[in-house]
């Protein structure tokens, strides 16, 4: 296996709402906990379950003054397709939080959550949209794998402890691969 690795003190901060907080599961078996175990570095979980896009604008710009980080890895939106909101707001609102830590200089990594069609689940499009308008890199398999496999699932729409771990392995792999080669020299 490749080693994942990112330059040392890289600071990552994971947003989002449930997949983030690694709802069903310890805090120790969320995919940030797994992932700053697998990329030896400081991740910062900053999950809400049940939050809305837009409460998560609300609350971001505060949390990137805070913490002041490298990598955003923003796990979005996923509220506002379960419940049927408007999914153009749902974008403006997930684009807008992209802007933010893009003019702080913070590397974004975009994950993608799947709507849940009733054959199969396949990642919103306002993500691949926000993802090649703002340059940005996105993980689109996870969610989808997970939420297609009652093996890696502890309800309909959440992960186990088996599902945040893919979902870790696939961001920590992404992260190695693209963010050392735009990241700063100290």
């Amino acid at each position: 296996m490749q080693t994942l690795s990112l330059p040392l003190e890289t600071k990552i901060l994971a947003f989002g709402d449930s997949l983030t907080a690694g709802y069903g599961v310890s805090k120790e078996q969320s995919y940030p906990a797994i992932l700053a175990t697998l990329l030896r570095s400081e991740v910062i979980n900053e999950g809400v379950s049940g939050e809305m896009s837009e409460q998560g604008l609300a609350r971001l710009p505060l949390l990137l003054e805070k913490y002041k980080p490298d990598i955003l890895i923003l796990c979005h939106g996923a509220n506002d397709i379960l419940r049927k909101k408007d999914l153009i707001k749902a974008k403006e609102n997930v684009r807008h939080m992209v802007k933010l830590a893009k003019e702080k200089g913070v590397y974004v990594l975009l994950v993608g959550v799947p709507t849940y069609d009733i054959l199969s689940f396949n990642t919103a499009s306002f993500y691949y949209e926000i993802a090649k308008e703002e340059g940005l890199e996105i993980e689109d398999r996870a969610l989808e794998k997970i939420l297609g496999s009652d093996e890696l699932k502890s309800d309909q729409v959440h992960p186990n402890a088996l599902g945040y771990e893919l979902m870790a392995k696939n961001i920590a792999k992404i992260l190695s691969e693209n963010y050392s080669a735009v990241a700063k020299p100290f």
